[in-house]
């Protein structure tokens, strides 16, 4: 009987060890985090920028801009947006003002190079949009999100026709606007010709993904719909 008992207890000892290691890997992590983060502001040397708003310090900690949205890398602006904060601080030391997680467990933090916000020139520059909910920062929020708006006036960066259009300028004859737009069910794909009462104001932002399309065929293999604001046929020019 001595013998079944030790049998019984090896995958009890099993268990428990495992649960004992989990714990204690989970308590380095967090030990870990609090070395990084000890105090706000504290200065990191930026080992990789990763896109226009998001980089890599030391213990593989990734950080995101707060209240800053950049272009993916493929769509328009992309890769200069990322270029443009590489140049401002790979390599350096910035300071981090840490405000919370993302949904990819990232760390959203306000940056600092010496007294310079560089959320705050990403912006300036045209690189990214104002994001909201970001932070619980209203003072800076408020801030960036008016330098969103200086840069829109002032056709900065994304804001330039570049990515930011209300005709195409590759090629005319193709004037189908596919237009990207939240939706209770997730993100709504519609498309608008001329003739759609809504056409003359939709502008095509090619930095988040938006595309002008020569045919409505091409449009719905793409996964677009007509908006339902369209109430005549579409004629080609």
């Amino acid at each position: 009987m001595a013998g079944d008992n030790e049998i019984m207890k090896k995958p009890l000892k099993i268990i428990l060890g495992l649960i004992i290691a989990a714990s204690l890997g989970l308590n380095i992590y967090l030990v870990k985090e609090k070395e990084v983060f000890r105090q706000d502001k504290e200065s990191f040397r930026v080992e990789e920028v990763l896109d226009g708003d998001s980089f890599v310090i030391p213990l593989d900690q990734t950080i995101r801009l707060a209240n800053i949205d950049a272009p993916e890398l493929e769509f328009c602006y992309g890769q200069e947006a990322k270029e443009g904060l590489g140049k401002l601080i790979l390599g350096k030391n910035v300071k981090i003002e840490k405000t919370g997680r993302d949904a990819f467990n990232r760390l959203i933090a306000f940056v600092y190079l010496d007294d310079q916000l560089i959320n705050e020139t990403i912006i300036e520059n045209g690189w990214a949009k104002y994001a909201s909910g970001g932070s619980d920062n209203n003072d800076l929020a408020d801030l960036l999100k008016e330098k969103s708006q200086e840069a829109k006036e002032n056709k900065m960066g994304i804001w330039s026709e570049k990515c930011y259009q209300l005709e195409n300028p590759v090629d005319p004859a193709c004037n189908i606007k596919g237009n990207l737009g939240k939706h209770e069910h997730g993100e709504k794909k519609t498309y608008h010709y001329p003739g759609c009462s809504e056409y003359e104001r939709t502008v095509v932002e090619l930095d988040i993904g938006e595309q002008w399309f020569c045919s409505e065929e091409e449009a719905r293999k793409a996964g677009f719909t007509k908006s339902e604001h369209c109430f005549k046929n579409y004629q080609k020019p």
